[in-house]
């Protein structure tokens, strides 16, 4: 069986709607989305060659890497365009009482 931990993000508030906001939680770096009101969770580093995903181009539930344009899908981290062909790690997030809470393993 398989453990997380529950860690608080900080305020739905400061990601806005269809934006993207960097975060460490712990010691991991993350790109939180938000978008028609959930908020998603992914490992901030392109499986191509590391470009921090938080600050990619957001359109709809892709996000584009700043750095060579791979895009993936924000809900699963699945690669929807290259040069990148593994998926990038995604973590189930909620929001509860204003808060962003992000499973980590």
């Amino acid at each position: 069986m398989r453990r997380f931990m529950r860690v608080d993000a900080g305020p739905a508030s400061e990601i806005p709607e269809g934006e993207a906001k960097c975060a460490t939680l712990g010691q991991r770096p993350v790109a939180l989305f938000s978008i028609g009101g959930k908020v998603y969770c992914l490992d901030n580093r392109c499986t191509h060659v590391g470009g921090p995903l938080c600050e990619g181009t957001l359109d709809d539930f892709v996000v584009e890497c700043p750095w060579h344009g791979s895009r993936f899908d924000v809900r699963s981290g699945q690669v929807v365009g290259p040069p990148a062909r593994t998926p990038v790690r995604s973590y189930p997030a909620v929001i509860e009482g204003g808060r962003v809470w992000v499973d980590l393993p």
